[in-house]
């Protein structure tokens, strides 16, 4: 996809309907002031523009694209559709979405829609036609914004609605109800289904409800958003060849976003670190390292971010001077080509009016519309970076069918999230200023050196990994990997069954920590927390233990090296072991030798330096 803009999208969600019209005109006054060139508009205005059942009125919206176009602002259209009016629910009450212990939500909020509702789905497509038959040939539009946060309120539908769709999807999945019961373990508990009609979502039950039916009740509540996606996106290319894409929340584990990715033209991301956390940055980076890798790399929009403080916290800190653009600076450096801002003007009412704007209540005459429009005025003279993409020699292991079964219920340690496992093992490359793509496992891992796996619990398919490290590749795992198949059924034999050969490794039992106790590894002046486990070794060399056993081992396996740790190392330990592992690679940082806290990230020819302390440092140029 060619980016839409020459120049780098600067601006915010545009709510004009939110105002009167003669605050208009100083917004496009102001909006050149600050060196605004894209707005995403229309997301909330499905109330405003349908307020009764297919009696349209853009007359209003078209004065605000007409005023767009004249300020030379380009236009994100939404499609409207993110929040029904109230009165689709008050004409059709079964559109409203349903949690699992059979609570409705109600409208007075958004997103109260069922995402199954052939209703809801039926007047969003309406309502899509109109927009897109009215301005798919409007001088201000760049590309479309579909719906706004998939997921973000309603993750789920439990309703007889969705339950219908659910079994259509599992149809469809299994083909034949002797499949579906040999892949859920239905004979465990007396479940066997005799229909698909007797199946339901796993709805608030006496005990543990089956985890494949919860695992696959996961992946299809994700492909029932993605099929409103769909919808949305057939009506637009009706009309319009421009690019299309949607918002993502901060990194969640509702939408599979590798799925997702396939569907857009370019991924869009919201991100809210907290300034009350030292390391938001961190998570951050692995954040855009993540979304800019759905795309095979592309570069991405940052469609949301607070100029100061949010509002949905308990405690909402405001950015401090220059975090908003050092911020702003690291999204680039990960590969975005768009800093836009929730919201353009701070809202006088309502649920977000705590939530920052670019123009603030205090208005134009403030640090914060000041720092936004310095902003603005210096990423119109970095050009150059727009397009340019990361060549890193490093992959992050990640999947959504794991984490969706990582995190079930009635396992050895419900203490393991797949967030936490992920952040152990990115911060200390992150801190190395070593680039990462964050990879599905089914990628071609052939381009990089390095490829870490955290807790890979359930893995459908070894092969990709043994090839890898065959063909001369580093890898490093760690615990609870290769536990169960993408049914999540147990491989058998001893853990990890399809890594046994490449790890040279077994393990017949799990001893998870309580909370707060560590355990040593010998020899290494480190300790672990969350795990531990018997490992055998079988060709593995034995590299630190517990005191009853193997804690970390080292297999050579074809041409390659393949690692394993059995806990959770403390921050130091993880930091040696990840050095001693990048060395044997041959992986090689951005930059080296820089301070503590000061992050080198590059693109194409292009390396950017952020400094993340609270006070100046000096960094020599090599």
């Amino acid at each position: 996809m060619r980016w839409p803009l020459d120049r780098f999208a600067f601006g915010g969600d545009y709510n004009p309907e939110q105002w009167p019209e003669e605050v208009w005109a100083q917004d496009m006054d102001l909006m050149r002031q600050a060196g605004v060139s894209l707005v995403s508009v229309g997301i909330f205005s499905w109330a405003e523009v349908e307020p009764r059942p297919g009696d349209y009125d853009f007359g209003w919206f078209d004065r605000v694209l007409d005023n767009l176009a004249d300020a030379g602002v380009a236009a994100c259209l939404a499609t409207m559709t993110a929040s029904p009016p109230p009165w689709l629910a008050r004409l059709h009450p079964e559109t409203l979405p349903q949690k699992a212990d059979g609570t409705r939500l109600w409208p007075g909020a958004r997103q109260a829609y069922c995402p199954s509702s052939p209703i809801y789905r039926e007047h969003a497509a309406k309502l899509v036609g109109q927009v897109a038959s009215r301005y798919h040939d409007h001088p201000a539009l760049a590309l479309w914004h579909i719906n706004n946060e998939y997921g973000c309120h309603t993750r789920a539908c439990y309703c007889d609605v969705s339950a219908a769709d659910f079994r259509d999807w599992l149809k469809n999945r299994y083909q034949d109800i002797n499949a579906l019961n040999d892949a859920w373990s239905t004979k465990f508990w007396s479940q066997r289904y005799d229909s698909f009609d007797e199946i339901l979502p796993p709805r608030t039950a006496p005990t543990f409800a089956n985890p494949t039916q919860q695992l696959d009740f996961a992946r299809f509540s994700s492909d029932a958003l993605l099929e409103c996606f769909r919808a949305e996106k057939a009506v637009i290319r009706r009309y319009s060849d421009k690019p299309v894409t949607t918002n993502h929340v901060p990194v969640a584990k509702t939408l599979d976003l590798y799925k997702w990715g396939k569907e857009v033209d370019v991924v869009s991301y919201d991100s809210y670190p907290d300034p009350f956390d030292e390391k938001a940055h961190v998570l951050a980076g692995l954040s855009y390292d993540l979304i800019r890798s759905t795309r095979d790399g592309q570069p991405w929009m940052l469609m949301e971010q607070a100029p100061s403080a949010v509002n949905w916290r308990e405690r909402n800190a405001i950015k401090a001077p220059g975090q908003m653009r050092l911020w702003s600076w690291q999204a680039i450096a990960h590969g975005a080509d768009a800093v836009l801002y929730f919201q353009w003007r701070q809202s006088q009412g309502g649920a977000e009016k705590f939530h920052s704007g670019m123009v603030p209540h205090a208005g134009p005459d403030s640090r914060t519309f000041r720092e936004v429009s310095a902003l603005g005025a210096e990423l119109k003279q970095h050009k150059e970076i727009l397009g340019t993409r990361p060549d890193n020699q490093v992959a992050l292991v990640l999947d959504w069918d794991n984490w969706w079964a990582l995190e079930l219920d009635s396992h050895p340690s419900t203490a393991l999230t797949q967030m936490d496992a992920l952040l152990s093992h990115y911060t200390p490359l992150f801190e190395a200023n070593i680039g990462c793509d964050v990879v599905h496992p089914d990628t071609d891992l052939g381009k990089y050196k390095l490829v870490v796996v955290p807790n890979l619990y359930l893995t459908k398919d070894a092969e990709n990994f043994k090839n890898y490290v065959r063909d001369g590749g580093h890898l490093l795992m760690s615990f609870f990997s290769g536990i169960v198949d993408g049914n999540d059924r147990v491989h058998l034999g001893g853990y990890p069954a399809p890594f046994r050969d490449l790890l040279g490794i077994r393990i017949p039992e799990f001893r998870p920590l309580q909370d707060d106790i560590t355990v040593e590894i010998l020899g290494e002046q480190a300790t672990g927390t969350l795990w531990s486990e018997e490992i055998e070794p079988e060709t593995a060399a034995v590299k630190g233990s517990f005191d009853f056993g193997p804690a970390l081992t080292r297999n050579e396996f074809g041409n390659g090296v393949a690692w394993y740790l059995g806990t959770r190392l403390d921050e130091a330990a993880m930091r040696t072991l990840m050095n001693e592992v990048v060395t044997g690679a041959a992986v090689t940082p951005v930059l080296s030798g820089l301070p503590d806290g000061v992050q080198a990230a590059r693109r194409g020819d292009f390396v950017i330096v952020l400094n993340h302390n609270t006070y100046e440092v000096e960094v020599r140029k090599a």
